[in-house]
Parts: structure tokens; C-alpha cells; sequence
């Protein structure tokens, strides 16, 4: 069947096999006539890193095993959505670790891409707050691992893009609620080195980004939205249970917007319009979690507004310290070349962990949506040298184009992650069209 990720480039023809129950999983391996074999969970990393010649399509391994209500620690499949654990734990009063802009991602993809959510400069990424999983391995054998049990095959798993294995279960914290909504505060910047400084300031509040209009110049350069958060209290005064989980979205993208409607000048007047709806400098209000952690999540397909050839997701971490000026250098290429990003969301990483492929490291990332034409790759191109001069790199999964020669200047540990690969014999079984490209 034809397949791509999010971002619906590249688009390949794959086998895929939707295993119901774990030990299938060893069977698939074992009589798959692919060397070229990976996990896929909803299919939402953006580029070619859930592509392969056959996919093992986990979404039917979707179980609930165990829950501590003392300590929040789950117990579940991998195949299991975030979506499905709000639905059955904000209720209950428990909300995730961590979780990125969509909460229809599987707990296998979560930990394969070691996401990352508004809070990490308080609470890491997701594998850290991971005790333990199970990998079937290359040779059908399951195996445990964690911080201290088969620690080295823990480290190239978490951010490992599944390429040491496919993923069973986890077990993970939750973190306590007391409501399904978050006091938010929205600063208006005027510019990057402002929006910059009110992270700095407020660096001590839990959730934190910014929408920045990367089709503004000059003094206002980086203009922004910083939204602030905080899980907001129960009230002393509230009797009514007030932990309600988020609406099933009725608004669809039915089809693919025609190429020409995505322009420099559309997104510039929705840019324009989105940063002047905030009138005031500073203002609160309370929101559910839903509109805070996943404001997509409200349009059901919204990868479809790029048009039938789809796009690229661009996003990069530089250090802390070239921070100002390396923004500013990659935020003026893109408005000197009117590629406008309806997205275009910034946040302040902390420290990053000891995960061989993770992604975060402390510094400033920035995402931005490219609509796919004929210019687009030799313009990322550019941005690619930006981001390597300034000591910085792309995310894995969203990736679709990255060089084999960024990736292993930019990922030192590559030489380690490869001998756990091939310790286990990874290598002969999983590999993906991300993996081939980046000589893995």
C-alpha cells in the first residue's frame, strides 16, 4: 500500500502488517523476506522514519496492563495513543509527563522519538520519565530494559527511531491534576530579542512557547506570542468535578487545498491577523488542555492544506548561547525568501540526556512547516548550514532529507548507537528509508 508520514513526503509503496497480539510480532520478524523492517505506530513522525519496505503497524496493541495510584506509574502497550490515556486518566485526576503538539502519537513512538513537550527545561523529555519497556528484538526474543537493566540498549531505544527493535510495552509516570485546565498567560513581543528575554524570565514556569511570525522584518524580527502555563487548581469553592477530557473534533480538511492557496502573501495575512488578535501586551485567562498542548488536533487531516505533494516540517536546536544571533540569521533567510510557516513555534530546551539519538540538548528550537516545491530541498539546504555553523541539529522525526554527513557530524554518538545495533543484530532487520539515507 502507498504510505508517508505526517508530512505526506515521501511517499513509498510499503507491506504493512497490523500484528493483535505480542507474540505475532516474533512470527512477522521471523518469516519477513525484508532486511528493511520498522515500527509504525499513527503514523504522525513527519518524514520517512515510520517508512520501510514492511511496517509493523503496532496501533492494534493498544492495552492497558497496570496502574499505581499511589505512585501514577502505567503499565501499558505500545500501541497505545496518549489520546486514549487522557481519555481515561484526566478523569481519574492524571495527566502525561510530557507530550508533544499531538496527542495522537503511541507510547512506542513517543519513546523511538524521545519526545519532547513545553516543559522540558522543568521535566526532560518522555524517556525520562520511562522505568522500563520491552523490546522484541532482532532474533524474536523479548528483553527488558531500563536506566539499569541492559542500560546501553535503553539508551540507543530511547530517540532510537526503532531501529534496535520493535517496542511492547512501557511503564512510565503520570503526573497528578487536580483540573483539565491550564492558567495560561500570552505575552505579546515585539521582536526576537524581547521574546527571548521573557523566557529567560519566566524560566521557572512549567509550560512554555512561542509562535513567532517568521515572515516579519527588520525592528520587528521575531515577533511573537509567548504562551505561558500552569495546571490550574480546583477552586475551594468548586464542588463539580471539573476534570473533563477534550471534544471530539468535528472540523475536517477534506481534501487537499490547491498548491497556489499556501503563498507568501496568505500566510503573511494570517500571520498578520494571528499576532494582532492580541490586543494586550500581557493577558490570562484559563484554557482546556486540549487548545493549550494540541491547538491541530481541533482539525482532523490539517496536513492536507499543503497540497497533494505535501511538505517538509524544518526543526533545528541551537545552543542557548547563540541563541539571539543565530535566530536572527535563520528567521532573516526565511523572510528574504517568502517561504511563510503558519507554524512556526519556538521553546527553550534544558539540559538534554545520555540517549544516543535524542534529539533535545539545551539551546532554543524552532519548528517551521515548508510547503514541498521544486526549490524547497537546495533552500533547506542552506538553513542546514546555518543551523551546523551555530553547533546545532535537526530532530529525526521530522526529518525527511537530512545528509548522511549532517547527521553524523551533528550526532556524535552515531558510532555508539551502531555498535548496540549491531551487538544485537538490529541492523539485519531494522532499517527504515531515514536509516538507509543517513548510512545507519
Amino acid at each position: 500500500m502507498k504510505l508517508s508520514g505526517w508530512g505526506r513526503y515521501p511517499v513509498i509503496d510499503s507491506e504493512c502488517v497490523f500484528p493483535n497480539q505480542p507474540g505475532l510480532v516474533k512470527s512477522i520478524i521471523h518469516s519477513s523476506t525484508h532486511s528493511n523492517q520498522i515500527a509504525r505506530g499513527l503514523g504522525r513522525s513527519y518524514g520517512d522514519s515510520s517508512l520501510a519496505e514492511q511496517t509493523i503497524n503496532l496501533s492494534k496493541l493498544n492495552h492497558f496492563m497496570a496502574f499505581d495510584d499511589v505512585t501514577g506509574a502505567l503499565t501499558c502497550s505500545a500501541g497505545l495513543s496518549f489520546a486514549e490515556i487522557l481519555n481515561v486518566f484526566v478523569p481519574k485526576g492524571w495527566f502525561l509527563p510530557v507530550t508533544p503538539g499531538t496527542q495522537f502519537i503511541t507510547v512506542g513512538g513517543a519513546i523511538a522519538s524521545d519526545v519532547h513537550g513545553k516543559n522540558h527545561h522543568i521535566d526532560g523529555s518522555f524517556s525520562e520519565h520511562v522505568s522500563k519497556l520491552t523490546l522484541c528484538l532482532a532474533s524474536g526474543d523479548n528483553i527488558e530494559c531500563s536506566a539499569t537493566e541492559n542500560r546501553e540498549l535503553f539508551l540507543a531505544t530511547c530517540g532510537g527511531m526503532g531501529l534496535t527493535g520493535i517496542i511492547l510495552q512501557a511503564t512510565f509516570k503520570l503526573k497528578p491534576i487536580e483540573t483539565s485546565s491550564i492558567k495560561e498567560t500570552t505575552f505579546k513581543t515585539r521582536n526576537l530579542s524581547e521574546t527571548l528575554d521573557k523566557f529567560e524570565e519566566h524560566d521557572a514556569t512549567t509550560y512554555s512557547v512561542a509562535w513567532i511570525d517568521c515572515l516579519a522584518t527588520g525592528d520587528n524580527l521575531g515577533r511573537s506570542l509567548l504562551m505561558l502555563g500552569e495546571h490550574a487548581p480546583k477552586a475551594a469553592s468548586s464542588a463539580e468535578n471539573s476534570l473533563t477530557v477534550a471534544t471530539h473534533s468535528k472540523l475536517n480538511m477534506p481534501l487537499d487545498l490547491p498548491g497556489f492557496t499556501l503563498n507568501s502573501f496568505s500566510v503573511k495575512a494570517f500571520n498578520t491577523l494571528y499576532y494582532g488578535k492580541v490586543r494586550q501586551l500581557e493577558s490570562q485567562r484559563d484554557v482546556h488542555y486540549a487548545p493549550f498542548f494540541y491547538p491541530l488536533d481541533s482539525i482532523r487531516n490539517w496536513n492536507r492544506m499543503y497540497g497533494k505533494k505535501g511538505f517538509v516540517q524544518y526543526q533545528f536546536v541551537i545552543p542557548k548561547s547563540a541563541g539571539l544571533v543565530g535566530l536572527t540569521e535563520i528567521l532573516t533567510e526565511i523572510a528574504h525568501s517568502k517561504r511563510g510557516s503558519f507554524l512556526a513555534v519556538l521553546k527553550v530546551f534544558g539540559k538534554g540526556n545520555d540517549n544516543y539519538l535524542s534529539f533535545p540538548e539545551e539551546g532554543y528550537t524552532l519548528a517551521l512547516d515548508f510547503k514541498m516545491d521544486n526549490t524547497l530541498l537546495a533552500f533547506l539546504d542552506r538553513l542546514d548550514h546555518i543551523v551546523l555553523n551555530y553547533g546545532g541539529k535537526l530532530y529525526l522525526t521530522k526529518d525527511a532529507r537530512m545528509s548522511e554527513k549532517m547527521f553524523k557530524q551533528s550526532y556524535p554518538l552515531w558510532e555508539q548507537f551502531q555498535e548496540v545495533r549491531h551487538q544485537y543484530d538490529a541492523h539485519k532487520a531494522f532499517n527504515s528509508l531515514q536509516s538507509t539515507r543517513l548510512g545507519l
